[in-house]
């Protein structure tokens, strides 16, 4: 009887033995800016020739083909001939390989969209169906996103390149990722039993199917796992694992595409709804090189877009054609500046010339410029002559980027010949507005409120006459020097024995709600950081202050607040718009010289687990201390908006990274849900948050950092946040609209003569509804919206214009349905639905 169950055991293991196959997706990983050798294109196609077992997975730079096709013609000819093999699969398109957590949605659109163009002008009839790549570059929104582009399948592997992260370990053989607008795409994940590779700071298990993943993968009920490995194009290895009758563990080499269609079981059951904090990634947040980054990609996404929108409100208005070429090149060189090389190895040689630091500013600076250029131009174009006759008339345009009717502080500049006290601004109903004047340097600027209708823009008159407004001052000073700041909002206190540190914040029309806390180990504003060279904490409060006030004139509000951090001066810049709830900070740290702050001071072991640039807990913060209880912290991503599930942020191993980024805003919801702290940033970096430290700004780090690199103190440090208390949850409050117009202010010019008329051209019914592009493409409109907090059901929108047919496409252009439309005097509506974090794109033929 023995006999038998040994035999029938033996057998069932040999069954089970031969349900088990290893597969592996090999590939090259790089670009003409990254890393890619010419010889690089002969050797997949030699290589490719002498190995018909061999198959490849390419995330390269599309750019990089304009260049093979001038330098290598031959190898360029060879390859094409093979691009559409079934053995090749192109399974990253972005133009320049972002990271795409760290940049707006709307660009990571882009990223897909011009690449996807740059490839098909070499590649025609290249087809792109699984999203797979060699770095972290995930985000939570990008089933939708893919889904749009045409992709079916996704990977959530990069098992040999984690220096920057990785996805945290789910499932098993297949997983559906669901996005948070509920888009579902087929993914193979990190399995729950690929493991983080031991003695090592960048590899997965998977890397190079190692019998330790096999082993882990069988066990784990996965009977065909796949290992990957994208290689540096420019290694010689030719296939990873071997060849012939030599490949590591009998694996079989496949594309991401074949292991999908014909090797997989092609479906599963396992719905995995990540969360933003799914996934694990960490850069040199802090450092002065990732604040300059992430202010410049920062302030050209903001910069861009507006262009976009202002050109589309010309269009409409005037016929104005912008040139897109212009918006091409902008679009480009702001792209290459959120290449994650510029994230992660900003202090690389990207040539002979310049490093990447160096490079990123020249490509951001160069989209600004094209991008001032083409939005003189659009506004320039709504001049007419009205007025020739009038003199010493001025007029003023407003425009507004958003589809709400706002009610903000403009100023501009007036010429010298309008340069008098004696003036008064009127809208387009003859109604006076009140307004300041003041001198900034050599100029008189004039500051007032205009409203300004939804997606559109006011017109206002200035002519000579008397000023009437009163001036309200808003601050004053106690008896111990403490400045107090006090308008329709908030009364503010600000402490002179410590740092200029709030001692009160009470929003008045949040029943005088008081958010600072007065006993605690921190105060809010203060400056608190880890200097390793002295081995101890330091703080802003630790010095007094003292104040200057810069603007207090009814409209705006400035204080500026001088004292230092470990002998190092500061100023920080306060200010207070009359009808505002935000306040907004402009901190500047004016090091005396490079000193270290972190946990400690590492060495040039780039490979240590524990590393010091990643706990924040010793960096330099903004810490906010607050009165709210029993809080829940929620923050944006890139069409997403994730609640948290962590009790701290804080870390200090490679292998045991927490979710800490801060894109635009986290937000900070006490308990009971009845008023909320959000805290904006004017780029990505990370912020801090556990049980025995408040809600905290990462300021500053400085010292070593990855591959052993010193990320130095080499001038001043200048960041700017805001605060805004509020009331309800994020979505209630309209948290996302809130940042939205801190990053896309209003636009006022001075103009020379136009008409003095009003006007909107999209009005939305429900709130939370954000026009994350409108732009004119051959002369029709594109818009395109995302439902950051409205409801999924039906959505109204109301153009100001006329149009002949409006339908719905997806991201690749495809056409999806015709709209039913509705038209009055004024212009066109429709209607749609859209789930909370969906994007739709409208094409518009006027």
């Amino acid at each position: 009887m023995k006999r038998y169950i040994l035999i029938f055991g033996f057998y069932l293991f040999w069954i089970n033995t031969q349900a088990q196959q290893a597969y592996f997706v090999d590939g090259y990983h790089g670009g003409i800016y990254g890393h890619y050798p010419l010889w690089v294109t002969q050797f997949m196609v030699d290589k490719l020739a002498q190995h018909p077992e061999w198959k490849l997975g390419l995330e390269i730079e599309p750019e990089t083909w304009d260049t093979v096709r001038v330098k290598s013609p031959a190898a360029y000819a060879s390859f094409s001939k093979l691009v559409l093999d079934r053995r090749i699969e192109f399974t990253n398109p972005t133009y320049a390989q972002p990271y795409g957590y760290n940049i707006s949605g709307e660009s990571l659109i882009r990223q897909f969209e011009y690449g996807i163009k740059r490839l098909h002008r070499h590649f025609p009839g290249l087809t792109f169906t699984t999203y797979a790549v060699e770095e972290p570059c995930f985000t939570s929104s990008l089933p939708q996103l893919l889904k749009q582009f045409g992709f079916r399948y996704a990977v959530l592997k990069s098992p040999n390149t984690c220096w920057g992260g990785y996805a945290r370990a789910y499932g098993g053989q297949l997983v559906n990722w669901i996005g948070p607008d509920g888009t579902s795409i087929l993914t193979v994940p990190r399995y729950q039993s690929e493991a983080l590779e031991e003695n090592s700071t960048w590899q997965t298990t998977a890397w190079n199917n190692s019998v330790a993943f096999l082993q882990s993968s069988y066990a784990s009920g996965i009977t065909k796992p796949v290992g990957m490995c994208y290689q540096d194009a420019g290694w010689k290895n030719g296939p990873w694992l071997g060849y012939g009758n030599n490949i590591k563990n009998k694996s079989i080499y496949v594309t991401w595409r074949e292991y999908f269609e014909e090797i997989s079981d092609g479906s599963t059951q396992d719905d995995w709804r990540l969360s933003q904090e799914d996934f694990l990634v960490n850069l040199m947040w802090g450092s002065q090189a990732l604040q300059r980054i992430g202010q410049q990609v920062r302030t050209a996404e903001n910069s861009i877009v507006m262009g976009e929108k202002l050109s589309a409100m010309a269009n409409i208005a005037n016929q104005y054609v912008p040139a897109e070429q212009q918006f091409s090149q902008a679009w480009e060189s702001l792209m290459m500046a959120q290449h994650h090389d510029s994230w992660i190895v900003p202090y690389n040689q990207l040539n002979s010339r310049q490093n990447w630091i160096e490079a990123i500013k020249n490509w951001t600076d160069s989209t600004n410029t094209l991008v001032k250029s083409l939005q003189d131009d659009a506004i320039g174009s709504f001049n007419v002559v009205t007025n020739a006759n009038e003199e010493d008339v001025q007029y003023i345009r407003v425009y507004n980027t958003l589809p709400e009717e706002r009610t903000e502080a403009v100023s501009v500049q007036l010429p010298a010949l309008s340069a008098t006290h004696n003036l008064v601004v009127s809208n387009s109903k003859g109604e006076h507005l009140p307004h300041v004047i003041r001198q900034e340097e050599e100029h008189m600027v004039l500051t007032f409120r205009p409203t300004v209708p939804s997606f559109g823009f006011a017109s206002y008159v200035i002519q000579q006459g008397k000023q009437s407004a009163p001036v309200v001052e808003a601050v004053s000073f106690d008896a111990v020097g403490n400045c107090i700041i006090e308008n329709e909002n908030y009364r503010i206190v600000l402490d002179k024995s410590r740092g200029g540190s709030i001692h009160s914040l009470i929003a008045k029309k949040l029943d005088n709600k008081e958010f600072a806390i007065r006993d605690g180990s921190y105060v809010l504003g203060e400056l608190s950081g880890f200097f390793y060279e002295t081995h101890q904490f330091q703080s802003s409060k630790e010095s007094p202050a003292t104040f200057k006030v810069l603007a207090d004139n009814g409209m705006i509000v400035k204080v500026e607040i001088t004292g230092n951090i470990a002998s190092h001066p500061y100023t920080q810049v306060i200010t207070l718009e009359a009808g505002e709830p935000r306040i907004d900070f402009d901190l500047t740290i004016d090091w005396k010289n490079n000193v270290g702050i972190g946990e400690y001071k590492q060495g040039a072991d780039w490979t240590e687990n524990r590393r010091a640039y990643t706990n924040d807990r010793y960096k330099l913060k903004v810490m906010f201390p607050n009165s709210l209880e029993r809080t829940k912290l929620f923050k944006n991503a890139p069409f997403d908006v994730c609640e948290s599930r962590l009790d701290s942020t804080f870390f200090s191993q490679w292998d045991r990274i927490e979710h800490n980024i801060i894109l635009n805003w986290v937000d900070l919801l006490e308990g009971g849900e009845t008023y909320g702290l959000a805290l904006f940033s004017d780029h990505t970096t990370s912020y801090g948050h556990g049980p025995d430290q408040p809600l905290s700004l990462t300021a500053q780090y400085s010292g070593i950092g990855l591959w052993g690199m010193d990320y130095k103190i080499d001038g001043p440090s200048r960041i700017k946040y805001a605060l805004f208390p509020h009331r309800g949850k994020w979505d209630d409050a309209n948290i996302s609209a809130h940042s939205n117009r801190w990053n896309e202010p209003l636009v006022a010019v001075l103009q020379a003569e136009i008409p003095l008329i009003d006007c909107s051209y999209v009005k939305v019914e429900q709130p939370g509804l954000e026009i994350s592009t409108m732009k004119v493409t051959d002369n029709d409109i594109l818009l395109r919206l995302y439902n950051a907090a409205g409801d999924s059901g039906p959505q109204k929108i109301s153009l100001g214009f006329l149009a002949r047919s409006i339908t719905e496409v997806l991201l690749n252009g495809e056409e999806q349905q015709r709209l039913a439309t509705n038209e009055d005097l004024t212009g066109t509506g429709f209607k749609f639905q859209l789930p909370r974090h969906g994007i739709k794109t409208f094409l518009i033929k006027k």
